[in-house]
């Protein structure tokens, strides 16, 4: 298996110019469309920032040992098998390469008939071309403001289990897990099971969801979510303190936690903690469909922005699919068979596949994805974050961590005139920092629409630009000039001169 994938690894500088699929993430998605591209004869580039296969929930499966299944669970050691089939495949892979920007290329006729994704990897940047691209770019945790939550000592849970995952790393002293999700319980057990000390899990689930939820019931009690739920809830509870119906949450400390603060049964809690991790689930990464120009639309049942896309994964821009949790939160099951069904529509697309083949190969994949789905409506109900951990009332807290904004300058600028996320830049720097809206962009819509009486749906989202990723200068100056960009610099030269000349000129 090794001598095969560094067969099929690739440096930024050994790629082709052109392919005719590139697909972005290495997550079940990704791995399973450029494992289905490959099989239909597709040349296929796989692009990814880890150094291994897996993504989030599958990151370093590859490097895992025996001891990793039996603390990491089933379901993480399912990805091997994904990624080693993706490995075992025709494909190429760019590991550690970041994909920061994707562009159209058009005929002269005007129509589209590629696109051009900007890579970089190694201080090196490359333009490289395709007739068809996937992007794959997964989940992000949902913004979880609180007072406090920029104190040192204060990680998301998913930090901390990349941690885990890729370095074995296990948190030291008193650890307190608070948020909602399955996740929550998840980490907790995967804590313990390492030899973590979880003082305990503060479940901020709100009451009201379980009436909300229980009409959903019946799928979710055929699904296989319910007796890996049940398990993994009666582990933790056996190891750890679980407090449940959590209304309120704060972080104190000077110079990192020391304390976390918490309101339940209508009293104010205290414990102690060196280190405090949040979740409150998982929203669609939409950061590079967004600057694609890709149509969105609100999930109100996911509460998030999610990219609009057709039986076959396909978006609203010729020549650009999407699949997995990039797309709405399903799970990595369901992320994997998207994978392979976007990967049929691409080939479908490029000639490769005939349509009534495609059909009939998209048959069982529909109908596994329908299984996998079964009960999530129940999940995503119940564990819907309660709006007091979505919308901070409390105007001192940090909401754009990236520029230090807090909720009580954003409702100010509303009532300056800032009628939506963008018009707020004009106000605030908000969303214009390293991260790019990820980990206040839903906060800000919502509080936005909160102070207008307003829709999310209404408020709308930040507007995005390549590159998504920081880009270094030096990395930047690689690529090749072409006789457009000399013409614009010396445009821009002429112009610089020639105002400096008028300057000189001006009676002093």
């Amino acid at each position: 298996m090794t001598e095969r994938m560094l067969g099929r690894e690739r440096g930024i500088a050994d790629l082709a110019d052109e392919y005719d699929v590139i697909v972005v993430g290495a997550g079940p998605a990704g791995l399973s469309a450029a494992t289905t591209l490959a099989g239909t004869k597709a040349r296929t580039l796989l692009v990814d920032e880890n150094q291994t296969p897996g993504g989030q929930i599958y990151r370093a499966v590859t490097l895992a040992q025996p001891v990793d299944r039996q603390r990491l669970g089933e379901d993480y050691w399912r990805g091997r098998s994904i990624a080693e089939d993706f490995l075992r495949s025709e494909a190429e892979y760019a590991p550690a390469t970041t994909a920061w920007s994707i562009q159209p290329l058009q005929s002269e006729g005007g129509r589209t008939i590629g696109h051009e994704v900007g890579l970089s990897s190694n201080g090196v940047a490359r333009l490289i071309q395709a007739r068809q691209v996937v992007l794959a770019t997964g989940a992000l945790e949902r913004p979880f403001p609180i007072p406090g939550w920029t104190l040192p000592g204060l990680m998301t849970a998913g930090a901390a289990q990349i941690a885990l995952k890729t370095s074995g790393l296990v948190p030291s002293g008193k650890v307190v897990i608070a948020g909602t999700g399955p996740l929550l319980y998840l980490l907790a057990a995967q804590l313990i099971d390492a030899g973590a000390t979880v003082s305990a899990v503060l479940d901020t689930t709100p009451r009201e969801n379980w009436l909300r939820a229980i009409r959903y019931a019946p799928g979710f009690l055929v699904s296989p979510y319910l007796a890996k739920g049940l398990k993994l809830l009666r582990t933790v509870q056996r190891r750890t303190r679980v407090i449940r119906w959590v209304s309120a949450l704060a972080a104190e400390g000077e110079g990192g936690v020391k304390e976390v603060v918490w309101r339940a049964g209508g009293r104010e809690h205290r414990m102690p903690a060196d280190l405090l991790l949040l979740h409150q689930g998982v929203v669609p990464n939409v950061n590079f469909s967004n600057a694609a120009g890709c149509a969105h639309e609100w999930d109100e049942a996911q509460l998030t922005f999610r990219p609009q896309v057709d039986e076959w994964s396909a978006s609203s821009i010729v020549g650009l699919a999407l699949a997995g949790d990039g797309t709405g939160i399903g799970g990595a099951e369901a992320a994997a068979i998207q994978g392979r069904i976007a990967g049929l529509g691409c080939a479908s697309r490029l000639g490769l596949v005939a349509p009534a083949e495609r059909d009939r190969l998209a048959v069982p994949l529909r109908r596994s994805l329908a299984r996998a789905m079964r009960g999530r409506r129940f999940l995503d109900e119940l564990y819907r974050p309660g709006k007091e951990f979505r919308v901070p009332q409390d105007p001192d807290t940090i909401v754009c961590r990236c520029e230090e904004i807090s909720a009580g300058q954003i409702r100010t600028s509303v009532s300056a005139g800032a009628g939506g996320p963008n018009q707020m830049k004009v106000f605030l720097r908000c969303g214009m920092g390293p991260c790019q809206g990820r980990l206040c962009g839903l906060t800000v819509t919502e509080l936005i629409a909160d102070e207008r009486s307003r829709h999310p749906s209404e408020i709308g989202y930040y507007r995005l630009r390549f590159p998504i990723k920081p880009l270094r200068l030096r990395e930047l100056a690689t690529l090749p000039q072409t006789e457009t960009a000399k013409v614009a610099v010396l445009a821009d030269l002429a112009d610089t001169h020639h105002s400096a000349d008028l300057n000189e000129r001006k009676p002093q």
